[in-house]
Protein backbone atom coordinates (compact mmCIF):
# COMPACT_ATOMS: atom_id res chain seq x y z
CA UNK A 1 0.00 0.00 0.00
CA UNK A 2 1.00 3.65 -0.55
CA UNK A 3 0.06 5.13 2.58
CA UNK A 4 0.81 9.17 3.96
CA UNK A 5 0.54 10.25 7.29
CA UNK A 6 -0.02 13.79 8.58
CA UNK A 7 1.48 14.35 11.86
CA UNK A 8 5.11 13.17 13.55
CA UNK A 9 3.53 12.78 17.10
CA UNK A 10 3.85 9.41 19.08
CA UNK A 11 0.61 8.11 16.90
CA UNK A 12 1.66 9.32 13.63
CA UNK A 13 5.32 7.91 14.04
CA UNK A 14 3.93 4.84 15.42
CA UNK A 15 1.24 3.88 13.18
CA UNK A 16 3.91 4.15 10.75
CA UNK A 17 6.21 1.93 12.55
CA UNK A 18 3.51 -0.80 13.05
CA UNK A 19 2.57 -0.53 9.89
CA UNK A 20 6.01 -1.04 8.53
CA UNK A 21 6.66 -4.28 10.66
CA UNK A 22 3.61 -5.50 9.54
CA UNK A 23 4.27 -4.97 5.73
CA UNK A 24 7.81 -3.79 4.48
CA UNK A 25 6.34 -3.58 1.29
CA UNK A 26 4.34 -0.42 2.80
CA UNK A 27 5.30 2.69 1.32
CA UNK A 28 5.02 5.14 3.92
CA UNK A 29 5.50 8.94 4.24
CA UNK A 30 4.84 11.38 7.44
CA UNK A 31 4.20 14.82 6.96
CA UNK A 32 5.09 17.17 9.73
CA UNK A 33 4.77 21.27 9.98
CA UNK A 34 7.90 21.66 12.28
CA UNK A 35 11.64 20.70 11.77
CA UNK A 36 12.66 17.70 13.52
CA UNK A 37 12.95 17.56 17.25
CA UNK A 38 11.04 20.37 17.85
CA UNK A 39 7.54 19.83 20.35
CA UNK A 40 5.45 21.03 22.22
CA UNK A 41 4.89 20.16 26.26
CA UNK A 42 7.84 18.42 28.17
CA UNK A 43 7.00 14.61 29.61
CA UNK A 44 4.58 12.40 29.37
CA UNK A 45 3.81 9.76 31.74
CA UNK A 46 3.13 5.96 31.44
CA UNK A 47 2.58 2.76 33.41
CA UNK A 48 4.00 -1.11 32.84
CA UNK A 49 0.84 -1.94 30.70
CA UNK A 50 2.14 0.42 27.88
CA UNK A 51 5.35 -1.33 28.18
CA UNK A 52 3.99 -4.26 27.71
CA UNK A 53 2.06 -3.13 24.29
CA UNK A 54 5.74 -1.88 23.48
CA UNK A 55 7.49 -5.05 23.74
CA UNK A 56 5.04 -6.77 22.20
CA UNK A 57 4.83 -4.68 19.07
CA UNK A 58 8.36 -3.62 18.56
CA UNK A 59 11.11 -4.80 21.37
CA UNK A 60 13.93 -2.71 20.11
CA UNK A 61 11.65 0.66 20.07
CA UNK A 62 10.74 -0.44 23.48
CA UNK A 63 13.94 -0.63 24.86
CA UNK A 64 15.04 2.60 23.66
CA UNK A 65 12.04 4.03 25.17
CA UNK A 66 12.57 2.10 28.33
CA UNK A 67 16.28 3.93 28.25
CA UNK A 68 15.42 7.02 28.29
CA UNK A 69 12.63 6.73 30.81
CA UNK A 70 12.65 7.84 34.27
CA UNK A 71 10.91 5.90 37.42
CA UNK A 72 8.62 8.23 39.92
CA UNK A 73 7.15 6.12 43.13
CA UNK A 74 4.18 7.68 44.85
CA UNK A 75 1.87 10.26 44.80
CA UNK A 76 1.95 13.06 47.10
CA UNK A 77 -0.71 15.61 47.79
CA UNK A 78 0.12 19.15 49.37
CA UNK A 79 -2.26 21.56 50.02
CA UNK A 80 -1.14 25.03 51.78
CA UNK A 81 -4.24 26.76 53.00
CA UNK A 82 -4.74 29.02 55.89
CA UNK A 83 -3.81 25.93 58.32
CA UNK A 84 -0.61 25.77 57.07
CA UNK A 85 0.83 22.94 54.80
CA UNK A 86 -0.46 19.22 55.36
CA UNK A 87 0.55 16.42 53.19
CA UNK A 88 -1.19 13.02 51.96
CA UNK A 89 -0.14 9.92 49.90
CA UNK A 90 -1.16 7.74 47.29
CA UNK A 91 0.55 4.67 46.47
CA UNK A 92 1.62 3.42 42.90
CA UNK A 93 4.49 4.45 40.74
CA UNK A 94 5.09 4.80 36.68
CA UNK A 95 7.16 6.34 34.36
CA UNK A 96 7.55 9.54 32.55
CA UNK A 97 10.14 10.61 29.40
CA UNK A 98 10.43 13.54 27.87
CA UNK A 99 8.20 14.26 24.93
CA UNK A 100 11.27 15.35 22.17
CA UNK A 101 13.08 11.58 23.77
CA UNK A 102 10.15 9.80 23.09
CA UNK A 103 9.69 11.17 19.51
CA UNK A 104 13.40 11.27 18.92
CA UNK A 105 13.19 7.43 19.52
CA UNK A 106 10.11 7.00 17.24
CA UNK A 107 11.70 9.31 14.27
CA UNK A 108 14.44 7.20 14.60
CA UNK A 109 12.84 3.69 14.37
CA UNK A 110 10.58 4.58 11.56
CA UNK A 111 13.24 5.89 9.54
CA UNK A 112 15.14 2.45 10.12
CA UNK A 113 12.02 0.80 8.81
CA UNK A 114 11.96 3.03 5.46
CA UNK A 115 9.37 5.42 6.35
CA UNK A 116 9.91 8.46 4.35
CA UNK A 117 9.96 11.09 7.10
CA UNK A 118 9.09 15.00 5.82
CA UNK A 119 9.78 17.77 8.42
CA UNK A 120 8.80 21.57 7.96
CA UNK A 121 6.08 20.56 5.41
CA UNK A 122 2.62 22.11 6.62
CA UNK A 123 -0.23 20.58 4.96
CA UNK A 124 -3.28 23.27 5.15
CA UNK A 125 -5.11 21.09 2.28
CA UNK A 126 -5.74 17.24 2.32
CA UNK A 127 -5.58 18.05 -1.50
CA UNK A 128 -2.15 19.25 -2.07
CA UNK A 129 -0.57 15.59 -0.90
CA UNK A 130 -0.08 13.04 -3.09
CA UNK A 131 -2.05 10.14 -4.17
CA UNK A 132 -2.49 7.05 -1.65
CA UNK A 133 -4.66 4.50 -0.97
CA UNK A 134 -4.69 5.35 2.77
CA UNK A 135 -4.36 8.85 4.34
CA UNK A 136 -3.79 8.45 8.01
CA UNK A 137 -4.77 12.26 10.35
CA UNK A 138 -2.42 12.04 13.27
CA UNK A 139 -2.23 15.77 13.48
CA UNK A 140 -3.34 16.60 16.63
CA UNK A 141 -6.76 17.78 18.27
CA UNK A 142 -6.70 20.85 15.65
CA UNK A 143 -6.17 18.38 13.04
CA UNK A 144 -6.89 19.95 9.75
CA UNK A 145 -7.22 17.15 7.42
CA UNK A 146 -10.08 16.02 10.02
CA UNK A 147 -11.27 19.60 9.54
CA UNK A 148 -12.10 19.41 5.89
CA UNK A 149 -14.82 17.09 6.19
CA UNK A 150 -17.71 17.25 7.74
CA UNK A 151 -18.39 13.44 8.05
CA UNK A 152 -16.48 12.46 10.84
CA UNK A 153 -18.92 14.66 12.99
CA UNK A 154 -16.71 16.41 15.20
CA UNK A 155 -17.34 17.66 18.43
CA UNK A 156 -15.02 19.88 20.25
CA UNK A 157 -16.17 20.82 24.09
CA UNK A 158 -14.11 23.00 26.46
CA UNK A 159 -13.24 22.77 29.69
CA UNK A 160 -13.86 25.75 32.36
CA UNK A 161 -10.39 25.68 33.80
CA UNK A 162 -7.34 26.98 32.33
CA UNK A 163 -4.18 25.49 32.50
CA UNK A 164 -0.47 26.31 30.79
CA UNK A 165 2.03 23.18 29.90
CA UNK A 166 5.52 23.86 32.04
CA UNK A 167 8.55 22.76 32.82
CA UNK A 168 10.37 23.05 36.04
CA UNK A 169 14.39 22.55 37.34
CA UNK A 170 13.21 20.96 40.89
CA UNK A 171 13.62 17.45 40.41
CA UNK A 172 10.81 15.76 41.79
CA UNK A 173 10.67 11.87 42.28
CA UNK A 174 7.18 11.49 42.90
CA UNK A 175 4.09 13.03 41.42
CA UNK A 176 3.76 16.35 43.39
CA UNK A 177 -0.17 18.09 43.37
CA UNK A 178 -0.08 21.31 45.14
CA UNK A 179 -2.76 23.49 46.03
CA UNK A 180 -2.08 27.29 46.73
CA UNK A 181 -4.66 29.22 48.58
CA UNK A 182 -4.34 32.58 47.36
CA UNK A 183 -5.86 36.18 47.88
CA UNK A 184 -7.80 35.13 44.79
CA UNK A 185 -8.90 31.63 45.13
CA UNK A 186 -6.89 28.00 44.87
CA UNK A 187 -4.07 27.66 42.33
CA UNK A 188 -2.50 24.21 41.76
CA UNK A 189 -0.15 22.37 39.89
CA UNK A 190 0.42 18.39 38.73
CA UNK A 191 4.24 17.91 38.46
CA UNK A 192 6.11 14.88 37.37
CA UNK A 193 9.77 13.91 36.74
CA UNK A 194 10.18 13.94 33.06
CA UNK A 195 14.58 13.61 32.48
CA UNK A 196 17.18 13.81 34.66
CA UNK A 197 16.93 17.00 36.27
CA UNK A 198 13.93 18.23 34.92
CA UNK A 199 10.03 17.85 36.09
CA UNK A 200 7.05 18.55 33.86
CA UNK A 201 4.93 20.82 35.80
CA UNK A 202 1.27 22.10 34.64
CA UNK A 203 -0.42 24.74 36.52
CA UNK A 204 -4.21 24.90 36.42
CA UNK A 205 -6.61 27.06 38.01
CA UNK A 206 -10.34 28.13 38.28
CA UNK A 207 -11.50 30.93 35.39
CA UNK A 208 -11.85 33.24 39.01
CA UNK A 209 -8.64 32.67 40.15
CA UNK A 210 -6.60 33.33 36.86
CA UNK A 211 -8.77 36.80 36.27
CA UNK A 212 -8.12 37.81 40.37
CA UNK A 213 -4.09 37.07 39.81
CA UNK A 214 -4.12 39.17 36.22
CA UNK A 215 -2.97 36.16 34.42
CA UNK A 216 -5.21 36.79 31.94
CA UNK A 217 -3.47 40.55 31.40
CA UNK A 218 0.54 39.44 32.55
CA UNK A 219 3.04 39.13 29.96
CA UNK A 220 4.15 35.77 29.83
CA UNK A 221 7.49 36.25 31.90
CA UNK A 222 5.63 38.56 34.35
CA UNK A 223 3.29 35.31 35.00
CA UNK A 224 5.65 32.74 34.82
CA UNK A 225 7.59 34.58 37.55
CA UNK A 226 4.42 35.39 39.78
CA UNK A 227 3.89 31.45 39.26
CA UNK A 228 6.95 30.78 40.87
CA UNK A 229 6.25 33.09 44.36
CA UNK A 230 3.38 31.55 44.14
CA UNK A 231 4.79 27.97 44.36
CA UNK A 232 7.69 28.80 45.90
CA UNK A 233 7.42 26.52 49.08
CA UNK A 234 6.65 23.72 46.79
CA UNK A 235 9.44 24.28 44.20
CA UNK A 236 12.04 25.41 46.81
CA UNK A 237 13.38 27.60 45.07
CA UNK A 238 14.20 25.98 41.93
CA UNK A 239 12.94 27.98 38.35
CA UNK A 240 9.61 27.42 36.35
CA UNK A 241 11.16 26.90 32.65
CA UNK A 242 8.72 28.53 30.19
CA UNK A 243 10.03 27.67 26.70
CA UNK A 244 10.27 24.28 25.89
CA UNK A 245 11.10 25.24 22.02
CA UNK A 246 11.23 29.09 20.80
CA UNK A 247 7.77 29.89 21.46
CA UNK A 248 6.64 29.93 24.63
CA UNK A 249 4.10 28.21 25.77
CA UNK A 250 0.05 29.69 26.66
CA UNK A 251 -2.90 29.57 28.89
CA UNK A 252 -5.34 27.32 27.41
CA UNK A 253 -8.40 25.15 27.88
CA UNK A 254 -8.62 21.87 27.33
CA UNK A 255 -10.50 20.69 23.91
CA UNK A 256 -12.26 17.59 24.26
CA UNK A 257 -12.49 15.94 20.82
CA UNK A 258 -15.05 13.39 19.72
CA UNK A 259 -16.02 12.20 16.91
CA UNK A 260 -18.89 10.29 14.93
CA UNK A 261 -16.78 8.30 13.40
CA UNK A 262 -13.02 7.87 12.82
CA UNK A 263 -12.94 7.09 9.30
CA UNK A 264 -14.13 8.39 6.00
CA UNK A 265 -13.77 6.49 2.59
CA UNK A 266 -9.92 6.25 3.00
CA UNK A 267 -9.06 8.24 5.76
CA UNK A 268 -8.64 7.76 9.11
CA UNK A 269 -8.20 9.12 12.37
CA UNK A 270 -5.75 8.46 15.31
CA UNK A 271 -4.58 9.87 18.51
CA UNK A 272 -5.92 13.08 19.28
CA UNK A 273 -7.25 14.15 15.93
CA UNK A 274 -9.92 10.85 17.32
CA UNK A 275 -10.12 11.49 20.53
CA UNK A 276 -9.06 13.75 23.57
CA UNK A 277 -8.70 12.94 27.00
CA UNK A 278 -8.20 15.50 30.16
CA UNK A 279 -4.51 15.36 31.63
CA UNK A 280 -5.53 14.62 34.75
CA UNK A 281 -6.45 11.21 33.49
CA UNK A 282 -2.67 10.84 31.76
CA UNK A 283 -3.71 8.55 29.26
CA UNK A 284 -2.68 10.72 26.26
CA UNK A 285 0.18 8.82 24.72
CA UNK A 286 -1.25 5.29 25.62
CA UNK A 287 -4.48 5.45 23.87
CA UNK A 288 -2.68 7.19 20.69
CA UNK A 289 -0.06 4.12 20.23
CA UNK A 290 -2.98 1.73 21.04
CA UNK A 291 -4.74 3.32 17.91
CA UNK A 292 -1.53 3.35 15.78
CA UNK A 293 -1.25 -0.85 16.70
CA UNK A 294 -4.87 -1.42 16.21
CA UNK A 295 -5.23 0.32 12.61
CA UNK A 296 -1.94 -1.41 11.34
CA UNK A 297 -3.23 -4.59 12.43
CA UNK A 298 -6.38 -4.22 10.85
CA UNK A 299 -4.90 -3.20 7.57
CA UNK A 300 -3.01 -6.52 8.01
CA UNK A 301 -5.98 -8.14 8.83
CA UNK A 302 -8.41 -7.01 5.34
CA UNK A 303 -7.43 -6.76 2.17
CA UNK A 304 -9.88 -3.69 1.23
CA UNK A 305 -8.98 -0.47 3.20
CA UNK A 306 -12.55 0.28 3.63
CA UNK A 307 -13.03 -3.07 5.46
CA UNK A 308 -10.01 -2.80 7.24
CA UNK A 309 -11.24 0.80 8.33
CA UNK A 310 -14.65 0.00 9.55
CA UNK A 311 -13.13 -2.66 12.10
CA UNK A 312 -11.19 -0.31 13.43
CA UNK A 313 -13.44 2.01 14.12
CA UNK A 314 -15.50 -0.10 15.82
CA UNK A 315 -13.36 -1.71 17.95
CA UNK A 316 -11.67 1.69 19.04
CA UNK A 317 -14.74 3.77 19.20
CA UNK A 318 -16.09 1.29 21.63
CA UNK A 319 -13.16 0.98 23.83
CA UNK A 320 -12.77 4.48 24.39
CA UNK A 321 -16.14 5.52 25.31
CA UNK A 322 -15.57 4.68 29.32
CA UNK A 323 -12.00 5.95 28.66
CA UNK A 324 -13.48 9.50 27.73
CA UNK A 325 -16.38 9.24 30.11
CA UNK A 326 -13.63 9.03 32.72
CA UNK A 327 -11.96 11.80 31.63
CA UNK A 328 -14.95 14.04 31.88
CA UNK A 329 -15.35 13.23 34.97
CA UNK A 330 -11.61 13.86 36.11
CA UNK A 331 -11.93 17.29 34.51
CA UNK A 332 -15.11 18.09 36.19
CA UNK A 333 -14.11 17.07 39.48
CA UNK A 334 -10.95 19.59 39.36
CA UNK A 335 -13.52 22.21 38.17
CA UNK A 336 -15.62 21.75 41.07
CA UNK A 337 -12.95 20.78 43.73
CA UNK A 338 -13.99 24.19 46.24
CA UNK A 339 -16.70 21.57 48.19
CA UNK A 340 -13.98 19.44 48.97
CA UNK A 341 -10.21 21.30 49.41
CA UNK A 342 -11.26 23.12 52.71
CA UNK A 343 -11.23 18.99 54.76
CA UNK A 344 -7.80 17.79 55.67
CA UNK A 345 -5.31 16.46 53.55
CA UNK A 346 -6.03 13.04 53.82
CA UNK A 347 -9.79 13.58 53.43
CA UNK A 348 -9.32 15.59 50.14
CA UNK A 349 -6.68 13.18 48.48
CA UNK A 350 -9.56 11.04 49.08
CA UNK A 351 -12.00 12.72 47.86
CA UNK A 352 -8.97 12.85 44.77
CA UNK A 353 -8.49 9.32 44.15
CA UNK A 354 -12.30 7.85 43.98
CA UNK A 355 -13.25 10.86 41.55
CA UNK A 356 -13.73 8.28 38.79
CA UNK A 357 -16.14 6.37 41.39
CA UNK A 358 -16.11 2.27 41.36
CA UNK A 359 -13.65 1.70 44.01
CA UNK A 360 -13.18 -1.36 46.06
CA UNK A 361 -14.76 -1.21 49.73
CA UNK A 362 -11.34 -1.52 51.32
CA UNK A 363 -9.84 1.12 49.44
CA UNK A 364 -10.43 3.91 52.09
CA UNK A 365 -9.06 1.71 54.59
CA UNK A 366 -6.05 1.01 52.26
CA UNK A 367 -5.78 5.02 51.53
CA UNK A 368 -5.42 5.69 55.68
CA UNK A 369 -2.79 2.92 55.99
CA UNK A 370 -0.91 4.75 53.31
CA UNK A 371 -0.49 7.92 55.34
CA UNK A 372 1.75 5.60 57.73
CA UNK A 373 5.46 5.30 56.37
CA UNK A 374 6.28 1.76 57.27
CA UNK A 375 3.31 1.19 55.08
CA UNK A 376 4.33 3.41 52.27
CA UNK A 377 7.93 1.75 52.49
CA UNK A 378 6.48 -2.35 52.34
CA UNK A 379 4.10 -0.67 49.12
CA UNK A 380 7.02 0.59 47.53
CA UNK A 381 9.23 -3.06 48.06
CA UNK A 382 6.05 -4.62 46.79
CA UNK A 383 6.26 -2.49 43.68
CA UNK A 384 10.01 -3.01 43.06
CA UNK A 385 9.18 -6.67 42.88
CA UNK A 386 6.32 -6.20 40.91
CA UNK A 387 8.40 -4.02 38.04
CA UNK A 388 11.11 -6.89 38.28
CA UNK A 389 8.48 -9.06 37.32
CA UNK A 390 6.90 -7.68 34.80
CA UNK A 391 10.59 -7.07 32.97
CA UNK A 392 11.17 -10.27 32.89
CA UNK A 393 7.86 -11.55 31.52
CA UNK A 394 8.63 -8.67 28.78
CA UNK A 395 11.84 -10.36 28.60
CA UNK A 396 13.41 -6.93 29.57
Amino acid sequence: MKIVCVGAGPAGLYFAISAKLRDAGHEVTVYDRDPPAATYGWGVVYGDDLLDVLYRNDPESAREVTARSVLWQDQEVRVHGSGGEQTAYFGGYGYSISRSALLDVLARRAAQLGVDLRYGHRVADASTLPEADLLVAADGANSRVRGQSAAFGTRIEFGLNPYIWLGTDQAFRSFVFDFERTSAGWIWFHAYPSVAGISTCIVECSPQTWHGLGLDELAHDQGTRLLEDTFKRALDGHRLISRSRQAPPHWQRFAQVTNKTWYHGTTALVGDAAHTTHFTLGSGTRLAIIDAIVLAHSLKEYLDVEDALRQYDRHRRAELHPVQAAARTSMAWFEHLDPYIDRDAVAFAHAMSVRHGGQNPWHHQLHLATQIAAVRTTRRAFATGRRWYLARRRGQ
